[in-house]
């Protein structure tokens, strides 16, 4: 894959080209667009294979390379590139019209539909009333057939109350205006195919055991059957609302085999589609509990992924590299401390070879670091901005244009040094003068803020007056040094343009949060983590504050921070949570038949239903044993190994030591086990058989 033979002038030409023409629906930009100095927004893909078309007589097709590459190619010749804003789009179907708020929507071409991804779908009454689709334990997630399904869950009896006749005239979906219109409402699979022999169908089962079979394919392909629903049952006013998107460049790759294993999102809920994403967004702090096997990890990162997208996606996999820097997992542990988590001492190899201490940050405050620079950045003007993004652009060339431990700089005094290495946060200095201290680690952020206050220091009083001290720090004499001689280079006028740094969400997921020693791990942040006091409000020093290069710093947690924890109720360290933080945490249980629709993942829909009834029958025999109760039960993600097991192996390798381990020490564990064992259906094998069994495998 590689960017066709093209120059800046055949980019100018098919941008041209593309304002005579427009541009084909299928080569619309689902991510990065160029952005012309009128504001103009062009395709990136189109774009560099137009200009091929005008330079080369290709034929116009974007297979050949990456959007990627073409961004790259662009950015290298000055073209300004931005990341298109994914829109979400609302589609109402009434009795008497289908309307979208997506201009290019159109009952001509339902086909479109192959284009785009629902988000939620709901049936609002003329009272204003709405009805969500009612989900079964197989079925979580929204998808091209969520329209559908809701329109039989609103009208079944009125459905199920038609002749034969009627239902197999009943129409399901006209493409455009000159195709066939696709009728039938049937009553099984076997009925549908004898119509239309093909996968692309829906089954909706109601009343112990019979079904509605309709065709079914893309978002679109059920309009008209929700609408014939409306015009038949509904009453004046009563409305389909379809939320949906373009669907993403990784999406449409896969299109054929999404669309045909007919993936369905989960439900929104106000704007996500996870109803436990509202919930973390109100609470700010949340812990799944519950019984093991519940799938609380796996929750914990769909909930980040929604959150973190929008509504978008529910794959963390599916987020970008800049995404998931929103989004960070620890797990906690009994030797976890308080240096892994905020900060502390680490070993350090000096320049001289000899070994010391630095005090680093822990995992958790560099996440907040990220959070709180998104959460003061965005509160900044675009000229704040510009003059940071300059003042960036001044420190960048001046450090990359001295020859470090070789160019010498002067302090007033005198003083001799050169810069020996610089980093993110520190400059080191040599100053070969000073039989004292020849060495010296200069604070960064300090010479950056002195530029980007926009102030002329003339001497050192002006710098301890800046920093509101009362005495001038030895460090003081050679910032000001590099700070002048930074100045003193004249630089070319900063190119970057500035941007409103948007508000971003940064989830931190802490799994097995209680098999930490949680007052240890916290310490002062009890106060800090508190949802009542987020920002400077709850703000602290840490334990080493003493260490930091300014200690007056106060940490603290901006309001974009959103913690999730999981633990497990019956972990023996539950007991010993910390109360401080159980006031501070909203939590959730899990049951164990709450997460049944991860058995989907098993893609085995007769494998999948044993698996359902064998725990189900499992966990009713362990309700049943006095001293155990509902966290005592098997979650549903055990069975997902059976995608490698069977359910002999299952229970041999994985249940049976868990049950077991429940059972130590209580009265007849050996009968327990049996009743365990029948439930869940696993018969021991004769003596014969393990021996033949050994000789098979030998």
């Amino acid at each position: 894959m590689a960017i066709p033979k093209i120059k800046k002038q055949d980019i100018i030409d098919a941008l041209k080209y593309i304002d005579e023409n427009g541009v084909p629906f299928h080569n619309q930009s689902t991510k990065y667009e160029i952005v012309t100095e009128d504001g103009k927004r062009y395709p990136l893909k189109y774009v560099v294979d137009v200009a091929d078309h005008i330079a080369n007589g290709t034929d116009i097709s974007t297979e050949g390379f990456s959007a990627v590459e073409a961004k790259s190619y662009l950015e290298g010749q000055e073209f300004t590139i931005e990341t298109k804003q994914q829109e979400k789009f609302e589609l109402s179907v009434t009795a008497e019209s289908v309307e979208s708020t997506d201009e290019r929507f159109t009952m001509d071409n339902l086909s479109l539909g192959d284009n785009y991804k629902p988000l939620d779908v709901y049936f609002k009454k003329a009272n204003g009333e709405m009805v969500k689709r009612s989900y079964s334990k197989g079925e979580r997630r929204n998808s091209n057939q969520t329209m559908p399904r809701i329109a039989f869950q609103i009208f079944e009896k009125q459905i199920s109350g038609m002749s034969v006749e009627d239902k197999e005239s009943f129409p399901i979906c006209k493409y455009n205006p000159d195709s066939d219109m696709i009728r039938g409402i049937f009553s099984s699979v076997e009925e549908f195919k004898k119509h239309r022999n093909t996968i692309e169908y829906l089954t909706y089962g109601y009343d112990n055991g019979r079904q509605f079979v309709i065709y079914c394919w893309n978002i679109f392909s059920t309009i008209i059957f929700a609408q014939e629903c409306l015009k038949r049952f509904g009453k004046p006013g009563d409305q389909f609302i379809l939320t949906y998107r373009e669907k993403d460049e990784k999406e449409t790759e896969v299109a054929e085999t999404e669309a045909a294993a007919q993936e369905e999102l989960v439900q929104q809920f106000k704007g996500y589609r996870n109803p436990f994403s509202s919930m973390l967004i109100a609470s700010k702090n949340l812990i799944f509990r519950g019984a093991p096997g519940t799938g609380k990890s796996y929750l914990a990162k769909e909930i980040a992924t929604d959150i973190i997208s929008n509504g978008y996606f529910d794959d963390y996999t599916l987020l970008t590299d800049e995404q998931k820097k929103q989004v960070e997992f620890v797990q906690f542990h009994p030797s976890y401390d308080y240096s892994d988590f905020i900060e502390g001492l680490r070993p350090k190899v000096n320049d001289d070879g000899t070994m010391g201490f630095e005090l680093q940050d822990g995992i958790f405050k560099k996440f907040v670091a990220r959070a709180r620079k998104n959460y003061e950045d965005s509160q900044k003007s675009k000229e704040t901005i510009e003059k940071e993004l300059s003042v960036q652009e001044s420190m960048t060339e001046f450090f990359s244009g001295i020859e470090l431990g070789v160019d010498s700089f002067k302090t007033i005094n005198g003083n001799e040094f050169t810069i020996t290495s610089v980093d993110n946060k520190h400059i080191n200095i040599s100053i070969p003068g000073n039989a004292t201290v020849n060495r010296l680690t200069l604070n960064l952020d300090e010479v950056r803020r002195m530029l980007e206050s926009g102030q002329k220091f003339d001497k050192i009083k002006d710098i301890t007056t800046f920093f509101g001290k009362s005495f001038a720090t030895q460090a003081y004499s050679y910032d000001f040094a590099i700070y002048k001689a930074i100045r003193a280079k004249k630089s070319a006028a900063s190119k970057a343009k500035a941007k409103q740094e948007e508000l971003k969400k940064y989830i931190f997921i802490i799994d097995e949060i209680n098999r930490g020693e949680i007052s240890k791990i916290f310490g002062e942040l009890f106060f800090a983590i508190d949802p009542g006091y987020r920002g400077k409000a709850g703000e602290i020093s840490t334990q080493y504050a003493n260490l930091h290069s300014d200690p007056d710093e106060k940490f603290y947690i901006p309001e974009n921070v959103y913690i999730i924890g999981t633990m497990n109720d019956i972990d023996r360290s539950v007991d010993s949570f910390d109360f401080a933080m159980r006031r501070r945490f909203r939590f959730v249980e899990l049951r164990a038949d709450e997460r049944l629709e991860m058995l989907a993942s098993l893609e085995n829909e007769e494998l999948e239903a044993e698996a359902i009834r064998r725990m189900a029958a499992l966990n009713k025999e362990i309700a049943a044993v006095e001293d155990l109760n509902e966290n005592y039960q098997i979650g549903a993600s055990y069975f997902l190994k059976l995608k490698t097991l069977d359910f002999d192996q299952l229970w041999t390798d994985y249940l049976q030591p868990l049950l077991q381990e429940y059972i130590r020490g209580m009265y007849d564990e050996e009968g327990l086990m049996s009743k365990f064992a029948k439930a869940y259906g696993y018969t021991k094998p004769a003596e014969g058989d393990a021996n033949e069994t050994t000789q098979d495998q030998g």
